[in-house]
């Protein structure tokens, strides 16, 4: 028992990285490994991967052909769904008008965008409202419910927002609006007065479907409605049935921008998303992408990082509607213009970002070592961006973060998570206790608004509880590795090999490998803080590789002065698409120096 019990060497020995890690194999199960790549008639490395992330023998099929038709949930299971569609439909006969209230980030775009385009197919136009993140804030705010009242709306859908908004969404009942919250953040025992509340973390709700990001509550909306509407004979020739597949593409961009686990019914709306993307019938999502340089067939990485933060752009530092607007239009000229603008406020940001994010190292370097949580507060800073830099930090450090910006006695906060560590029940815990003028979120983020004066207690309330929750779950900064691969062997083959395991993201990340051993050449730092060089391994083969942000790292540094110098490095293979053709580059996560490791 001893002997099982005992913990296993870190992989290549590494048991602190030049940034700190612990290196751990993700696949402890070679017999599994085996078995997957024999069913499944595949290589080896696939059979690791596969058996790393859960998959068995009775679920590799499904895994590797994720479909609708057998993981889309019932969506009549989740609670609040009969009494939603019945409204709508009641809406819709009696000629009432309809609107939207969604969040300004890729979900709540993407949710928003998915409602306008569905009605519009129905013949229906809907009222939308995207509030501004500097003067308005997260969720419904009770001048947005009197300005849509006086609109006419009658029916008000709230995305990916409003399960904790109790007293603005009773100022909405008193000026005549009926409220349909559809939202998937962490729920309270008390639900807010509405028409119906749709939200898979609701306490009493049961259909498994938690991990669904708003978009995919959304989409599941409009099935239910759809399939309603079929039955009352709604579907005729002069008003045909909308195509919900082609819907597909917001789907997937909303699902993967909120880093939502991609199992179940979000691995089929990411993977079948993602061929309605290529087809590129949005006329939005083509003008994006072709901003965005993404030439090539689209993945995950595509929209997690490419698209998705073009979309943000708007809510952050432009229009907060921008993203909505470009996603629900139809029209080539208008998406093109709203596209290039987009692009050019994502600019914008990188800069804004990059100052916030060196304000906020220098004030985390200054201080006391973090204590459960790493956190930044400072004045003037731009609160479109602080999600942003919540996440760096948490890169940078293996911690729970939360960035606030102050602006006047009011603070506006961010937070990021690490695996185990629930920060969207620390942050309801702190509004219960009195400490939050508004916040909530999920396991792995969050936002609130804090009162100046109340900065010290916030943050002592969720250094104490945040610690509580890393002791509990044991948790060590650590990353995980699929196999060891030398450079000759990173072929754009097995690039296009290991897409059969995507799409990837949380709960599936991107495979990850170890070069062993290897030398760098040509290391130089490029563009402001990223080092780029040439790794050589024992095969006398080579590999071009970046390692990104890491200029004033450990690792960066380690990199641009280890001339003759051996080293494990660890990261991920992507196809090299400024070289074109199968050209592979090696994007550099971590890395030790293997005579120390």
């Amino acid at each position: 028992m001893a002997a099982a019990e005992e913990r296993r060497a870190g992989f290549l020995g590494v048991e602190t990285s030049l940034k700190g890690r612990r290196w751990e194999a993700r696949c402890n199960d070679e017999r599994l490994a085996l078995a997957l790549s024999q069913r499944g008639d595949l290589p080896e490395i696939l059979g690791r991967i596969l058996a790393a992330r859960g998959v068995t023998l009775e679920t590799l099929e499904a895994f590797l052909e994720p479909t609708l038709r057998r993981d889309l949930p019932n969506p009549s299971g989740l609670a609040g769904m009969e009494q939603a569609t019945t409204r709508i439909q009641s809406a819709l006969e009696q000629g009432e008008s309809l609107g939207v209230f969604g969040d300004y980030d890729v979900d709540g775009a993407t949710s928003s965008a998915l409602i306008l385009r569905y009605f519009r197919a129905l013949g229906v136009a809907v009222e939308a409202y995207i509030p501004d993140r500097i003067t308005e804030g997260y969720g419904p705010n009770p001048q947005a419910m009197r300005t849509l009242a006086e609109r006419g709306v009658k029916v008000l859908m709230t995305v990916d927002c409003g399960i904790t908004s109790f007293e603005v969404l009773e100022t909405a009942a008193e000026v005549g609006l009926d409220v349909i919250v559809i939202d998937h953040h962490k729920a309270e025992p008390k639900l807010p007065i509405a028409a119906a509340v749709i939200n898979p973390n609701r306490l009493d709700d049961e259909s498994g479907q938690g991990h669904l990001a708003a978009v995919g509550v959304t989409f599941l909306l409009l099935v239910a409605l759809n399939r309603r509407l079929r039955e009352a004979g709604w579907f005729s020739g002069d008003r045909p049935e909308p195509d919900l597949k082609n819907l597909l593409d917001l789907v997937a961009l909303g699902t993967v921008c909120d880093v939502v686990p991609l199992t179940g019914a979000n691995r089929a709306f990411v993977a079948q998303g993602l061929k309605i993307m290529a087809a590129r019938r949005n006329q939005g999502v083509a003008a994006l992408s072709e901003v965005a340089r993404v030439d090539s067939r689209p993945g995950s990485y595509h929209l997690g990082f490419l698209l998705g933060p073009r979309v943000n752009a708007g809510g952050r530092v432009g229009k907060a509607d921008l993203g909505v607007r470009l996603l629900s239009s139809e029209d080539p000229s208008e998406t093109r213009a709203l596209a290039q603008e987009l692009d050019a406020l994502n600019a914008e940001r990188r800069e804004i970002e990059r100052q916030v994010l060196d304000d906020a190292l220098l004030q985390v370097e200054a201080g006391e070592k973090p204590r459960g949580m790493v956190f930044a507060a400072g004045e003037g800073w731009h609160a479109g961006v602080i999600g942003i830099v919540a996440s760096r930090l948490k890169e940078r450090y293996d911690l729970p973060c939360l960035v606030i910006a102050l602006e006047d006695e009011v603070g506006k906060g961010s937070a990021r998570s690490v695996r185990g560590v629930d920060l969207g029940s620390a942050v309801i815990a702190a509004r219960q206790a009195g400490l939050l003028i508004n916040g909530g979120g999920h396991r792995m983020a969050a936002g609130l608004t804090v009162a100046r004066g109340a900065l010290r207690d916030l943050r002592a309330f969720l250094e104490d509880r945040l610690q509580k929750e890393i002791e509990r779950s044991s948790y060590q900064a650590a990353i995980g590795i699929d196999a060891v691969l030398q450079p000759g062997a990173a072929t754009g083959s097995l690039v296009d090999l290991l897409e059969k395991v995507g799409p990837f993201g949380t709960d599936n990340p991107e495979p990850r490998f170890a070069f062993s051993g290897v030398g760098v050449i040509q290391a130089q730092v490029v563009g402001d803080d990223h080092v780029r060089c040439r790794i050589v391994g024992s095969d006398g083969k080579s590999i071009k590789a970046i390692a990104f942000r890491a200029l004033d790292t450990d690792l960066g540094q380690a990199l641009l002065s280890g001339g003759g110098g051996r080293f494990h490095l660890a990261g991920k293979l992507r196809l090299d698409e400024w070289a074109g053709g199968d050209a592979v580059q090696f994007l550099i996560d971590d890395g030790a120096l293997a005579s120390s490791s």
